[in-house]
């Protein structure tokens, strides 16, 4: 048994609910690319892979990830073409598919699950829609995040594992294409597994709020603002989107603009109107 995660936090969280239960125990892959942001045309072909690596270029450098596409660290690709060989190599092997209910792994799984057509029967879904679990104080929650599980409750979760079905083949990947010919660089999840799209500013507006007449680090402008804004994203993508409100001249801003920790920014102050000189 091969389980697929989106988030380096669950693999951790999962691993745990294999001490409890036996039948659960199998090796835990990471679908590390968050398919929630970013350019997703021909994301199938090698312009597509190419473009989209070449856009991450621009939205890390500089920041704290500067260089991370180069490391090789991630390779979405490469994984689904082990995974393919894992399947054909082995008629017995099945794939189990954990998403909770967020933009990031319902992106990922239509990426992943759009290329596993010929496996059907084998490829699983678990997905926590809207399901109630008990959290470690005994109370009731519905978790937006796998790893906000506790390994008991991954326990009960696996009877939620089902075939992804021939109709869900059919349609998922179809969607899935349309998202990718829209050209746009949000996703957001609406509920189920709809998700819908917006334009790259689409985070603008709400940043924009955390920015004060008093100096801030933009470390602690992109951290207040993922604490309290309604729809949130990496951290990556809102230092990028930072830096682009930046360049339009509206705000004040010292230190250099490189990584979050390194520079301030503040409302620009007003200049005050010259008298003008008599004629």
């Amino acid at each position: 048994m091969i389980h697929i995660v989106f988030n380096e936090a669950d693999i951790e969280a999962l691993a745990k609910s294999f001490e409890l239960d036996g039948t659960l125990v199998g090796e835990i892959i990471q679908v590390k690319d968050d398919y929630a942001v970013g350019p997703l045309k021909n994301i199938y072909s090698e312009e597509g892979m190419v473009a989209r690596k070449e856009w991450w270029k621009e939205v890390l450098a500089g920041g704290d990830y500067d260089g991370k596409v180069e490391t090789g660290e991630v390779e979405d690709n490469k994984l689904v073409s082990e995974l393919k060989e894992i399947l054909t190599n082995d008629p017995s092997e099945k794939l189990w598919i954990w998403a909770a209910q967020n933009k990031h792994d319902v992106s990922g799984y239509y990426w992943l699950m759009s290329q596993l057509g010929d496996f059907q029967g084998r490829i699983f879904i678990l997905y926590l829609n809207n399901l109630p679990f008990i959290n470690e104080k005994g109370l009731i929650f519905y978790p937006e995040w796998l790893h906000t599980i506790p390994a008991k409750e991954f326990v009960k979760a696996k009877k939620l594992a089902r075939p992804i079905t021939s109709s869900e083949f059919e349609i998922d990947p179809d969607e899935w294409n349309k998202l990718c010919n829209d050209e746009k660089g949000v996703r957001l999840l609406e509920g189920g597994k709809k998700l819908s799209q917006h334009d790259y500013n689409f985070y603008d507006a709400e940043l924009k709020k955390y920015i004060t007449g008093n100096w801030q680090t933009a470390h602690k402008i992109i951290s207040t603002f993922l604490n309290k804004a309604t729809h949130k994203t990496g951290d990556a993508f809102i230092l990028w989107r930072l830096k682009l409100l930046l360049a339009s001249g509206e705000y004040d801003v010292q230190g250099e603009t490189k990584k979050a920790k390194d520079f301030e920014v503040k409302l620009k102050q007003a200049q005050p109107e010259t008298e003008s000189s008599p004629a």
